[in-house]
């Protein structure tokens, strides 16, 4: 399949998202997404990713980026229930987890006992 093909079906895939759910054509960007996760979120999968936008904004930024992708895609079989979206919550953790390393510097202090003032 061709880039031109992919890229006009994902747009057509888009479009048929947008038409399902009455988004019209020059929506802002956050109606969109909101359209979007209401389509791919249960209730409880919702209310959960609202509460971690509450606590950790680029994290949920993140999971929503990744639903929406995949809704685009065609990777989600049905609407997301909260354990789903739990699941996605430990993958995104384990990408983005930070390694803590502590490096010491130790300081060389002039020792008398090597040198011998006799």
């Amino acid at each position: 399949m061709a880039d031109e093909e992919l890229a006009a079906l994902r747009q057509q895939r888009l479009a048929e998202l947008q038409a399902k759910h009455g988004v019209r054509r020059g929506a802002p960007e956050a109606e969109i997404r909101n359209t979007i996760l209401a389509q791919v979120l249960d209730q409880a999968a919702r209310a959960r990713l609202s509460n971690l936008a509450l606590v950790k904004p680029d994290k949920a930024k993140a999971v929503e980026n990744y639903l929406i992708q995949m809704a685009r895609f065609g990777q989600l079989p049905g609407k997301v229930s909260e354990q789903g979206l739990i699941e996605i919550l430990e993958k995104v953790s384990q990408q983005t987890e930070k390694k803590t390393t502590v490096k010491f510097n130790r300081r060389k202090v002039l020792d008398s006992d090597e040198e011998d003032d006799y």
